[in-house]
């Protein structure tokens, strides 16, 4: 007989992530995911990180192979901290630079050192499942409010700040949001900043598609409205160059930053050191613009490709997103089709998509939505797979 483990409050209640699940059954023949959140495998520039790393063995091989300082590898925190001011009009002077293990470290250090058990996390609703499993992980209570299509409900907002005075703080994705593709308007981002002044609130602005523009035009931050040093920023190379090397950054005043790299000295010590190496020298050796360049590029074809199908067979019941960036589209089904059959039956024929409910801050509140994703998916598998889903609705409006 095996030992009964008694698991802490925190943890008994966690599930699997449902991302992470369906990749267990991507394995069948023919099979079509639209539920990873990648970036595409042909956007790694493998041959350039190949190059890279033979140089960085040869002559850095104790460097990237020894412990390194938690803050991060100090070239690659200053470049990071160039191209957050540069590209991003981020005031640099006055906030603090702390590399970390993926965007998902930077999220959970910030809800680590913010929150005590039951404290109050105010999210857009739906959110990324990643974020919302970490606050659940360290006790905070998720607070949702309801996205609207330029971004989150003002008066929601308020409604929630009102209603919980002592929220730790707000997270938010203004930017080619995870999972509704929307971008947060000019205005919106403005009102959300005056709202955390007016009530005193941090805001925690994740923004790891923010370089993958491939539509529209560029808007401003949160965090370069940042006056105060009440936004603590978030970002990644995971989108831009390689998921599988987990370097991300968050950048924020000084004070909240040294409190993360304490307890970020107690997760991982530091960052892959070779890694962040590789992440420097790919800055200070190639046009990092330009091969972003070509990962916009990429998607704004295989975004097209995945509007058109939809435009061209989905019945004009099903609502979806029409995203400028990023990994992602949203799509709502009218009353009377059942999204857990259509989630089920459309899996018995290798189409895997992500249900909204996934996404809820309330896991018992029921979703009418579900994610597509284009980057990973080939052009072939996008016109194939998303002709299937939309016969599978047809077939269940009765046309």
């Amino acid at each position: 007989m095996n030992m009964e483990l008694n698991f802490s409050n925190k943890m008994k209640s966690m599930k699997p992530s449902a991302i992470r699940e369906i990749f267990k059954s991507l394995g069948m023949p023919g099979a079509i995911s639209f539920a990873a959140g990648n970036p595409a495998p042909e956007s790694f520039p493998v041959e350039r990180l190949e190059k890279l790393a033979a140089e960085i063995f040869q002559s850095e091989a104790s460097t990237a192979l020894q412990y390194g300082v938690t803050e991060g590898y100090p070239p690659l925190r200053e470049l990071v901290t160039k191209r957050l001011h540069d590209t991003f009009n981020i005031d640099t002077d006055s906030n603090m630079t702390l590399i970390t293990s993926g965007g998902q470290q930077a999220i959970e250090l910030c809800c680590k050192v913010m929150c005590n058990e039951g404290d109050v996390v105010i999210c857009e609703n739906p959110s990324f499942i990643g974020a919302l499993n970490a606050f659940r992980s360290l006790g905070a209570k998720l607070v949702g409010v309801e996205l609207e299509d330029d971004g989150i409900s003002i008066a929601g907002l308020e409604a929630a700040l009102k209603a919980n005075p002592q929220a730790k703080f707000l997270y938010l994705i203004p930017t080619f949001h995870n999972p509704a593709g929307i971008t947060m308007s000019l205005e919106k981002r403005r009102a959300v900043y005056a709202l955390a002044q007016q009530y005193d609130v941090l805001i925690l602005e994740d923004n790891p598609y923010g370089d993958l523009r491939f539509a529209g035009e560029d808007l401003p931050t949160l965090k370069s409205m940042d006056t105060d040093g009440r936004v603590l920023y978030c970002g990644t190379f995971s989108k831009i160059l390689s998921a599988g090397m987990r370097v991300g950054f968050a950048c924020g005043c000084e004070e909240l930053i040294q409190k993360m790299v304490i307890a970020k000295q107690v997760e991982d010590v530091h960052t892959n050191q070779f890694f962040q190496m590789l992440c420097a020298r790919y800055m200070q050796q190639y046009d990092l613009d330009a091969h972003i360049e070509g990962i916009r590029e990429l998607y704004r074809r295989k975004c097209g490709l995945m509007l058109r199908m939809l435009d061209t067979y989905m019945p004009s019941e099903v609502k979806y997103t029409r995203p400028e960036g990023g990994l992602f589209l949203w799509c709502t089904l009218p009353e009377g089709v059942s999204l857990k059959e259509l989630v089920s039956e459309l899996s018995a024929q290798g189409i895997f998509v992500v249900p909204g409910t996934t996404f809820n801050c309330d896991e018992s509140a029921p979703s009418s939505s579900f994610r597509l994703n284009y980057s990973t998916p080939s052009e072939e598998q996008i016109e194939r797979g998303i002709k299937t889903l939309c016969d599978v609705i047809r077939q269940k409006l009765g046309k």
